[in-house]
């Protein structure tokens, strides 16, 4: 049961803001055993009652941190949000950093971790090449999901009523004449890249820039950034990629997942 919050004036002083920490105590309700919650579990496991857990509920359901169906409620993963700064700051890029250093120099490629952000990917993580000195990536960089490999990829681990809402409002540009051009294309790629675990994509986001990459999962299997290596088209081809590059993507993402879970028990 979480901690009831009704007396935190009282116990941490003046300048402690009550309404804040029944949000945080109405999140923490959620869990791996109880992902789908009714109001009366909520206010429950809260020691609110059922009016206020309400407010709370609908309040984040209006922010998009909480869906619902009219009975029950969950989690969406724009609450992932909350933790961005702290994951693009410390913890993640930090542990993926020596594994993308491995990569970068065993393809002599560009190679790095990007987490997504509304419609886009920005990157956190980065082992530059020389041999992609014309293309302009630095961390911090956002590119459209839509038209990059990692950004396929992170879709890709998004619940489905989550992507499909994401799907009904973007809006796709063409940056060159093989930029996925509709959104029943795109969704097959997603799809696909969701089967297969990892995503390649051909000179979608740039002339001749060519990218594969393979989603990172947290402990509790949550798609939470995605690892690539950006190659010139001119050096190779699709099938070399898939067949030399993603089978070390595949094992730079499963380091990185073991320092991540390794990371979160201590």
């Amino acid at each position: 049961m979480a901690e009831p919050v009704v007396n935190g004036r009282e116990e941490y002083g003046p300048h402690f803001v009550q309404s804040v920490a029944r949000v945080l105590a109405v999140i923490r309700t959620f869990d791996a055993e109880r992902p789908v919650q009714t109001l009366g579990e909520v206010s429950r496991e809260t020691g609110l009652d059922r009016a206020t857990a309400r407010r709370l509920l609908l309040t984040l359901a209006d922010l998009g941190y909480v869906s619902s169906d009219g009975r029950t409620f969950e989690l969406t993963p724009r609450v992932l949000d909350l933790g961005y700064s702290y994951l693009s700051s410390l913890s993640l890029p930090e542990l993926a950093q020596p594994h993308l250093r491995w990569l970068a120099r065993e393809l002599n490629e560009t190679a790095a971790l990007a987490v997504l952000e509304g419609n886009e990917i920005v990157y956190v993580a980065l082992v530059p090449s020389t041999r992609l000195a014309a293309v302009k990536i630095d961390v911090g960089t956002r590119f459209d999901a839509y038209a990059t490999s990692m950004g396929r990829v992170l879709l890709a681990g998004l619940p489905e009523a989550e992507l499909e809402e994401r799907l009904a409002y973007l809006h796709l540009e063409r940056k060159t004449s093989r930029t996925v051009g509709d959104v029943a294309t795109l969704r097959a790629e997603i799809e696909k890249a969701r089967s297969q675990g990892w995503a390649l994509v051909d000179s979608e986001i740039e002339e001749g820039l060519r990218g594969a990459a393979a989603p990172v999962r947290d402990r509790a299997g949550r798609v939470v950034a995605a690892a690539n290596v950006s190659v010139h088209a001119g050096r190779t081809t699709p099938a070399l990629v898939e067949r030399d590059y993603v089978p070390m993507i595949l094992r730079t993402v499963r380091l990185i997942e073991a320092d991540l879970v390794s990371s979160a028990a201590r």
